[in-house]
């Protein structure tokens, strides 16, 4: 039953945050630690169920603690599940020993971590029983006057703009109605007469029902309702995997809208689950061709011949194009679907980096047309796993390539030591752009590929001395 406790031992901030919301929302206690040591240290103050173990860590490894725990004669029988990376060396000899009673493969889904759980307690149940522990929850409702103050003048700009296009139109149409009626008649007040009338019914024409839907539409109106209540705030106090965590757990409907420095991505939730991600103002790596591309659906020049057919019905988010493709016939319903939902994953993975820029959450929207039919239903903490993984990663490749100005330079004698039969066909692409001039941003652009795996691919072409880094001249 649930209401068990687990330990999570991970030296991974991001993958003991993550499963402990997985256990928690299925109804586990959940402790963690840091490395061996803490797990000891952990275990012996508050006596868990099971354990969740990684095998590599500082201070004490996976190997280490269970050595530990198995010569404590009151530790020795708590079941240990094993949690491993694809390229860990842990041998089936260190599973089967040393209180290990199974392991699971990172990175895993939210499914498995919790099946994996429930059959070890259910197999394993001790009897300890403990009183449950309370889960407080965070304040997410920060806020930002100044940033807020920015915003609302923004807004208010863009609507005189839009209004003032409206109207102008309108009004430069009827004058020049008015001068052919009044042309030749000699009576300068009777045009005076009738512009006034003119400009006075051109306004209220023009900003008909369907004129200022449209405009406010547009906007975000929860600028200009200060009572209103929200979640919103700033991601450098509250990061936004813990804004997407209290959605699901919410089941919340509704659109979030996370901006940084001109680019915006808007999710859609429908009952805590995400129906779609669109973007503003984004890298075209994140646009819809790239993963129609990448799943060999049309080729490169094929997707761009249609785009200039088609460019008044473009758009980032990539339904509009989609629909085209579909009703095309270059793509299926099916195949659509699946680049849309790489798409949504892919933008979602990117904001989990920011660590700078403003979200707000407006419930109970009704979803734009393009979202109730992508209808993806991609379930949060699926998406979260793989975005902390991502993190991770990135957090290893920042170390080496910490911006995307650096060239680098392909060490010749390396590469035909090495050969290229061991590199694969991305790997081997993404080699043949290192040349001393392009830099990270040119061989993302010309590669045609995510920064993610462009990046990923440097580090390890990096590791293996394939490439270095070109290093500028000192100025004297």
């Amino acid at each position: 039953m649930a209401g068990e406790l687990v330990l999570v031992i991970d030296d991974s901030p991001t993958i003991t945050k993550v499963v402990q919301l997985v256990l928690t929302k299925a109804g586990y206690q959940v402790n963690t630690a840091a490395d061996g040591e803490a797990g000891l240290e952990a275990v012996r103050a508050q006596r868990p169920h099971m354990i969740l173990l990684d095998f590599v860590m500082p201070r004490m490894n996976g190997y280490q603690f269970c050595r530990e725990l198995v010569a404590d004669a009151s530790l020795r029988d708590i079941p240990v599940v094993l949690m491993s990376a694809k390229g860990d060396q842990v041998g089936e000899r260190f599973v089967k020993v040393m209180g290990i009673v199974d392991y699971i493969t990172k990175p895993f889904s939210p499914e498995a971590i919790t099946a994996v759980v429930q059959h070890t307690i259910g197999k394993y149940r001790s009897g300890h029983e403990d009183e449950p522990s309370l889960v407080t929850g965070e304040d997410l409702a920060a806020t930002d006057d100044a940033d807020r103050a920015t915003a609302k003048v923004s807004a208010l700009h863009a609507l005189r703009d839009q209004v003032g296009l409206i109207v102008s139109q309108r009004v430069t149409a009827l004058l020049a109605l008015a001068h052919d009626v009044t042309k030749g008649t000699g009576d300068p007040d009777a045009q005076v007469a009738i512009d006034s009338a003119a400009i006075a019914d051109a306004a209220r024409s023009a900003l008909d029902d369907a004129s200022l839907l449209k405009i406010i539409g547009s906007l975000d109106v929860n600028l200009f309702n200060e009572g209103a209540p929200g979640l919103r705030g700033d991601l450098r106090v509250v990061p936004l995997a813990e804004v997407l965590q209290l959605l699901d757990v919410q089941e919340q409907s509704g659109v979030l809208t996370v901006e940084r420095s001109g680019a915006r991505v808007d999710i859609y939730f429908r009952r805590g689950r995400v129906d779609q991600a669109i973007a503003e103002g984004i890298p075209d790596e994140f646009l819809l061709g790239r993963f129609v591309t990448d799943a060999e659906l049309m080729q490169r020049a094929d997707f761009d011949a249609f785009l200039d057919a088609n460019r008044s019905s473009g758009k980032q988010g990539g339904k509009l194009i989609g629909a085209q493709l579909v009703k095309l016939g270059y793509l299926g319903e099916a195949d659509l679907k699946q680049c849309l939902t790489r798409q949504s994953s892919e933008l979602i993975y990117e904001i989990l980096r920011w660590r700078h820029g403003r979200f707000r959450f407006a419930a109970g929207l009704e979803l734009p047309a393009a979202a109730i039919d992508a209808a993806l239903g991609l379930d949060v903490e699926a998406v979260l796993m793989e975005g902390y993984r991502r993190v991770d990663e990135w957090h290893l490749i920042e170390r080496a390539i910490d911006n995307f100005d650096v060239v680098f330079l392909r060490n010749e004698d390396s590469v035909a030591q090495m050969g290229r039969g061991r590199l694969t066909r991305e790997e081997l692409a993404v080699l043949e752009l290192v040349n001393g001039k392009n830099t990270v941003k040119d061989i993302i652009r010309k590669s045609r590929m995510g920064s993610f795996e462009v990046s990923k691919m440097l580090y390890r072409l990096l590791s293996i001395k394939l490439v270095r880094r070109r290093v500028l001249p000192v100025a004297v």
